[in-house]
């Protein structure tokens, strides 16, 4: 994952308590995205040798922190989003289809 550029073309800075929560948000997305994926090999890799049981644990495992990815994505956005600066309306203009 990359890590956001926060200073890159924008007029204004984070305050050190808003990088703080950033980098927070970040490594904890990071962190779950690891287990989710790690979770999500360990369910492929036992689907065709382990019993229906054990399946639906590995099943709750990855469900469980998929939901946890899900909402690290959600903080992360609202953050970008209640800290984005206002952009400027670009007009739109039509682009030209093939001739037909």
């Amino acid at each position: 994952m990359r890590e956001l550029n926060v200073a890159a073309g924008s007029h204004g800075i984070l305050s050190r308590r808003a990088l703080q929560e950033l980098s927070m948000l970040q490594a904890r997305l990071r962190r779950v995205s690891g287990l989710r994926r790690t979770a999500l090999r360990i369910l492929l890799a036992s689907r065709p040798v382990t019993t229906a049981l054990a399946q639906r644990e590995f099943w709750l495992d990855f469900f469980r922190l998929d939901q946890e990815y899900r909402a690290a994505v959600r903080r992360l956005g609202k953050f970008c989003a209640a800290h984005a600066e206002p952009v400027a309306e670009v007009p739109l203009r039509r682009v030209a289809g093939p001739k037909r």
